[in-house]
């Protein structure tokens, strides 16, 4: 463990902890109850955390490269993500879902551009489910703004993905789960969302 981390784990106890601490006892008494599921990136300056300033229990976070969700397949094989949703929507029952890309996405520019060399093992054929979404998206568009779009394809095609959940899509269709998409932009520090448009705007 780094010594930066331990620093943060004392800053933890020291500042956050005695204020927080019947919070954290009843959670660990109860359970816990998140309202949302968010489907986030693994990228370290877009913590869902952090953004949307939750306290501890209030979400159930599923972070992997590029914020992909990848299609119901229910072929007995090794899914983390269509795990964390099931346990999410089917058992802790969390009324919305969303997905949460950002700007600068590595896993988005692999799709671009390829993987790196040396993350062929895993990031090549991860990030290849998106290439299809992103090479449509980006098709004449001007080069100064192919990264955002690509972005924001990714966020669509995971909406869409989630959908091919039956669960998903029965609760959605019944009023009891709602869907978002979402675009962090980490140096301006702003959100834009999806709309019924399917343009992504400014959440003032």
């Amino acid at each position: 463990m780094t010594n930066e981390l331990i620093k943060g784990y004392h800053r933890f106890r020291q500042n956050r902890w005695p204020s927080e601490r019947a919070e954290y006892e009843a959670l660990a008494t109860n359970g816990q109850k998140p309202h949302t599921l968010v489907v986030a990136c693994s990228d370290s300056r877009a913590d869902p955390a952090l953004i949307f300033d939750t306290a501890p229990g209030e979400l159930f976070v599923v972070r992997n490269v590029a914020n992909l969700v990848p299609p119901y397949e229910p072929d007995g094989k090794l899914h983390g993500v269509s795990a964390a949703l099931e346990f999410g929507v089917n058992v802790l029952k969390v009324q919305h879902v969303v997905v949460m890309g950002h700007a600068s996405c590595g896993g988005v520019n692999a799709m671009r551009n390829g993987a790196p060399s040396n993350c062929q093992d895993f990031v090549a054929p991860w990030v290849a489910q998106g290439v299809p979404a992103v090479s449509a998206a980006i098709e004449g568009v001007p080069a100064d703004e192919q990264e955002t779009v690509a972005e924001e394809a990714v966020v669509r095609l995971s909406l869409d993905n989630l959908r091919t959940f039956p669960w998903i899509a029965e609760k959605e269709a019944a009023g009891e789960l709602r869907l978002s998409g979402l675009h962090f932009g980490i140096a301006a520090g702003l959100l834009t969302k999806l709309t019924g448009a399917k343009r992504f705007e400014r959440l003032d």
